[in-house]
């Protein structure tokens, strides 16, 4: 097993995860196989109750795991299947070991961070490095493994040791590191004191760094990345600069340009490694394709103008799998995608009377908006501007698209205005009491408990008879059945399923029991979508979300063309596999 290990230093936050998937992307294309794994010194168990607005979104995998975001940013990059195995905290890791101490593992001896934590690091490592993770069905052949945070952190050094050690334990050629860090503009010069003092600090805790991935704004002048190499004892071709990019799906060819698929063969010997034929051409196949899809100036293509209404704006990265997913379906739609910000509470009328330039800034962006996109969250605070929104998309003929609170929202407002349920509400909106809950809580689920009690993972969604009309249904290739992954407590209550049904609210798609309502959707709509799933979560750079793609196409008024584009056979899906039991021709990997 060779293992590449990507860590960061001088601050956090400067892009470890795509530089680590995007190194992946470029081992893939030489047809290796690459899994990944993400280390999170944060002592909770999982990412499942942190707040959107300070951690960003949660990624659900499709064991249900609620993991770190960056594993999503694998998957769309590597399009493999990662398990809630592939990220380690330290709460996993102390858990583990305290369980085995009570099990008397450890056979009456002290119990210590070294070695006992630390081995239990490493075996974790290599335990999941082995699992397969796409249809080979085989064992990867490089694992990329991100240490989060940045390196002289208290809560990293149990995990820094345990690199250090695994980088002896995994021997000569199989084990490289690739250290991140910021180089500051500060009066327009480039400055490099504090990566020069980040690689000091990195190997005063027995790191060595094998190449220094520079993040930048600007590229930088071959001075400053001579510097860099005679300050930190590193080759000129071991920097790497990775420059600001007009989309981050460049970065991947950005390092390509500057060796960086060379360098690391070098250091780990992949020239001699057996391939197989296929995956090589496979990989050179996906390559050709990012490249053609990636590399365009978006300055020449028409916009499509997409109001994104939420209440965890303030943070984008709450959102970045719905960001993600409109970019990869833009792409497809070549539409150059224009994401417009509403704070939910800013539709509402008490914003009118308190701040009226909010009020009606925010209705002028939803009323001029080619597309009005709720996504997930959750609690009562901005849902009246939610419905409010989507509203006017009903009324007015603008594409909708409802993900999870969005689905729920959309069935509230028309149990309100088309079916005279006027105080119709949500079991969770306790600040709006009502005896019409249309939304409640599923029994199922444990009220006490929070963390990993949600209707977690990928789980089946059946296509109803009479829904071969759906759009939606069309760009899913009229399967039966497709399989989409899920994170929510409550559901559309089953009592007022027949009262909205003959209202005209369509609920096309259902579970595999048919109790619960997983897709709605108007007919005489250009578009008017509501899933209970997160489609967002199995989104990726060569295969959009199907509710994603529908809805950026409907709003740049081609979805009739893209309908077309997507090649369905009876077999299944030609060219692509999102959420669908499809067959592959293999142009997608």
């Amino acid at each position: 097993m060779k293992y590449v290990l990507v860590s960061g230093g001088v601050i956090s936050g400067v892009g470890k995860g795509i530089i680590a998937s995007s190194t992946g992307l470029l081992l893939k294309t030489t047809g290796l196989k690459v899994s990944s794994i993400k280390v999170d010194p944060y002592i909770n168990i999982d990412a499942g109750t942190m707040n959107p607005k300070e951690h960003g979104e949660v990624f659900v995998l499709d064991d249900g795991g609620e993991v770190d975001l960056d594993l999503g940013n694998y998957e769309r990059y590597l399009n493999i299947t990662l398990t809630r195995e592939n990220n380690i905290t330290t709460g996993k890791i102390y858990k583990h070991v305290i369980e085995r101490e009570r099990k008397g593992d450890y056979l009456g001896k002290t119990v210590q961070v070294v070695p006992h934590v630390t081995d239990a690091i490493q075996e974790w490592i290599e335990r999941v490095a082995k699992l397969p993770v796409d249809d080979t069905k085989e064992e990867p052949d490089v694992c990329i493994i991100e240490l989060g945070g940045t390196v002289g952190d208290i809560e990293s050094m149990p995990f820094v040791e345990a690199m250090t050690q695994l980088r002896r334990r995994a021997g000569k050629n199989n084990f490289i590191q690739i250290h991140v860090s910021y180089i500051p503009l500060i009066n327009g010069e480039q400055k490099t004191k504090p990566t020069q003092q980040a690689i000091k600090m990195v190997r005063s805790a027995g790191l060595i760094p094998d190449l220094i991935a520079c993040r930048c704004e600007v590229p930088l002048e071959p001075s400053t990345v001579d510097k860099l190499a005679r300050f930190c004892q590193v080759e000129l071709e071991q920097v790497v600069v990775v420059r600001d990019m007009p989309s981050i799906y460049q970065v991947p060819v950005l390092l390509e340009e500057q060796g960086l698929v060379p360098l690391l063969a070098d250091v780990l010997k992949l020239g001699d490694m057996e391939l197989s034929k296929s995956l090589i051409a496979k990989g050179a196949n996906i390559w050709h394709q990012w490249k053609a899809l990636t590399i365009k100036d978006t300055r020449f293509l028409d916009p499509v103008n997409i109001v994104l209404v939420g209440k965890y704006t303030e943070l984008h990265d709450s959102y970045l799998s719905v960001i993600k997913s409109l970019e990869h379906s833009a792409m497809r739609c070549r539409r150059a995608l224009k994401l417009i910000w509403v704070d939910s509470e800013h539709l509402e009328l008490k914003t009118q009377e308190k701040e009226p330039a909010n009020y009606h800034k925010a209705w002028h962006d939803v009323c001029t908006a080619d597309g009005i996109l709720v996504p997930g969250g959750f609690g009562y605070r901005g849902t009246e501007g939610m419905m409010a929104a989507a509203k006017r998309a009903r009324e007015n003929g603008t594409p909708y698209l409802g993900i999870c609170l969005g689905m729920q929202i959309a069935v509230i407002e028309y149990a309100r205005n088309l079916c005279g349920i006027t105080d119709a509400s949500s079991e969770e909106f306790r600040e709006a009491p009502s005896d019409n809950k249309v939304i409640v809580f599923m029994p199922e689920i444990d009220k006490e408990t929070m963390g990993g009690t949600m209707r977690l993972g990928r789980r089946p969604t059946i296509w109803q008879e009479g829904s071969e009309w759906s759009k939606l249904r069309a760009l899913y290739g009229q399967q039966k059945e497709i399989h989409e992954r899920h994170r929510h407590r409550y559901e559309v209550n089953p009592k007022y399923i027949e009262k909205l049904s003959q209202a005209g609210l369509n609920f096309v798609g259902k579970d595999d029991k048919g109790e619960r309502m997983e897709i709605i959707e108007l007919k005489n709509h250009p578009w008017f979508v509501g899933v209970q799933y997160h489609p967002e979560y199995l989104s990726r750079v060569l295969d959009p979300s199907r509710p994603y793609l529908g809805f950026v196409a409907a709003s740049a008024k081609c979805l009739d063309e893209i309908t077309k584009q997507m090649g369905w056979k009876k077999d299944g899906l030609v060219n692509g596999t999102n959420g669908v039991n499809g067959a592959d021709d293999g142009t997608h990997f």
